[in-house]
């Protein structure tokens, strides 16, 4: 984008409580169950119901506020937010707007080395609405369903302030908030599932005079940080397009089209006046005890840019690779248990970055899918370590580990993968790698030391890399 214009994001994300049951009723949360399988009248909105608030996801929606540096109120009420759709049965979705749960936080974001701080405005919670499903596209299917299994879910949104300016740092604040949640363990925030779902605000403004600005966009129901950015970069040159050629956008909120990497108009943006918010009349307000809210305070785990300064501090790990790792907390975990297992941190993090996070790439994997275990790395280093086999060798037993899950040790045996540490058999190869490659030998002599690379892996090649490199290196040397 042009020097001449800034971008303003606002996000607002919502997310599925892991709670067992529903927010308002005792109707269980179980994902993938038949559809309309897990209602009763208070989730289905009929006539008279009596909602009763979740104590456990008034407490996840604490947890979460406390760890993105909220203030929690002493005093929130719940409001219905009117209006109608199918998938919501009570004509109403009970939410919080003037007196939310929280308010006044903030997240530090890091992106090309630059440490920013985004603001939260609230952190609030609500019921979510039914799932409609559609025979086809939305604005072209002659048929819908209504799921009421997902209809009274326990959410929290959590709203910023407009704090980001590029869809770089909407990327770091949308992972940074996803990270935090997995850590405090409130919600497995599977996108894929719709447990954490994105929506965006953009409007973009002159660099020099911030009252020249387009009219804000919403986008609804981002469920993947990927997609968020293709919405908003297309946004973003939408208004940026529109303001050049002095165009007036409507304030509309907008659905994403993933197929054309377009967005197209869902409705008029609504504002708060438009879903006539007033208090809930059947819940009591929420008064969260003092002491209480500090406990949970204390009770608190270990945050993900706490562990990322103790990686880098404690295990002396380059802050890229300590980023990468506490990013997700069970590649941490796993990494912190394979530290304890074998214990040279570096190493460990060269081959969980490389090796591993390649094959789990590959094989549409995660962590959890992983067959090497702690115990499996540090049998397959202490086989380098003693000599039973060589670093190159370690590669192609690491990756019959991932396949298969067996221990190194039974893997060299099986495989005949023993490292070569006869003296005199490797001089007969090193003598046959010289009289087959007398050019290179010259070379050498002649001063070109490169050639000497060129020869040890004509020897690690004829014995497919099981000769000992420390071997190679000395006897090649002194033959030279």
């Amino acid at each position: 984008m042009s020097d001449k214009y800034e971008t303003v994001i606002g996000v607002e994300i919502h997310v599925e409580l892991g709670t067992k049951t529903k927010l308002f009723c005792s109707c269980r949360t179980d994902f993938g169950s038949e559809p309309n399988m897990q209602t009763c009248p208070v989730c289905l909105g009929m006539p008279g119901i009596l909602p009763v608030v979740n104590e456990r996801a008034v407490e996840y929606g604490v947890k979460a506020a406390l760890a993105m540096n909220c203030q929690i109120s002493e005093h929130s009420i719940f409001e219905r937010k009117n209006y109608f759709y199918p998938d919501l049965p009570k004509g109403y979705q009970i939410s919080q707007l003037r007196e939310p749960l929280s308010h006044d936080g903030y997240v530090n974001i890091n992106t090309n080395g630059d440490t920013k701080r985004i603001g939260i405005r609230r952190v609030h919670l609500e019921d979510d609405a039914a799932k409609s499903v559609h025979t086809g596209e939305i604005d072209e299917s002659l048929t819908s369903y209504v799921d009421f299994n997902r209809s009274g879910m326990p959410l929290i949104e959590i709203v910023s302030d407009p704090d980001m300016s590029s869809t770089e740092e909407m990327k770091a604040y949308c992972e940074t908030v996803k990270s935090i949640l997995e850590y405090i363990e409130v919600s497995d925030c599977d996108m894929e599932k719709g447990h954490l779902r994105i929506e965006a605000n953009i409007s973009v403004r002159s660099a020099d005079n911030p009252e020249i600005t387009t009219d804000r966009s919403e986008i609804k129901n981002l469920n993947s940080v990927r997609y968020a950015m293709r919405a908003v970069e297309y946004e973003i040159k939408r208004h940026t397009k529109a303001l050049e050629s002095g165009k007036t956008l409507p304030m509309e909120t907008r659905l994403f089209d993933v197929e054309h990497g377009t967005t197209r108009t869902m409705r008029g943006k609504e504002e708060a006046h438009d879903y006539r918010y007033f208090p809930e009349p059947d819940l009591v307000p929420l008064e969260p005890d003092r002491e209480w809210v500090a406990e949970v305070q204390r009770n608190l785990p270990e945050l993900p840019n706490a562990r990322r300064q103790r990686f880098m501090e404690g295990y002396g790990l380059p802050e890229h690779d300590a980023t990468v790792l506490t990013s997700d907390k069970k590649l941490a975990d796993y990494y912190e248990n394979c530290v304890k297992a074998y214990e040279n941190p570096k190493i460990v993090s060269n081959w969980v970055l490389t090796e591993l996070m390649a094959f789990l790439s590959n094989a549409k994997q995660t962590i959890d899918d992983c067959r090497i275990t702690p115990e499996h790395f540090a049998g397959m280093m202490g086989l380098v370590d003693d000599g039973t086999i060589s670093g190159k060798i370690a590669k192609t037993v690491y990756e019959e580990m991932f396949n298969t899950g067996k221990m190194a040790d039974v893997i060299v045996k099986e495989k005949g993968l023993l490292q070569i540490t006869d003296e005199a058999e490797i001089v007969k190869i090193v003598e046959q790698v010289m009289a087959d490659n007398p050019g290179p030998v010259q070379d050498y002599r002649d001063g070109k030391k490169k050639a000497m690379g060129f020869l040890v892996g004509q020897v690690m090649k004829a014995t497919r890399g099981k000769a000992n490199p420390q071997l190679v290196n000395r006897i090649l040397g002194e033959k030279l």
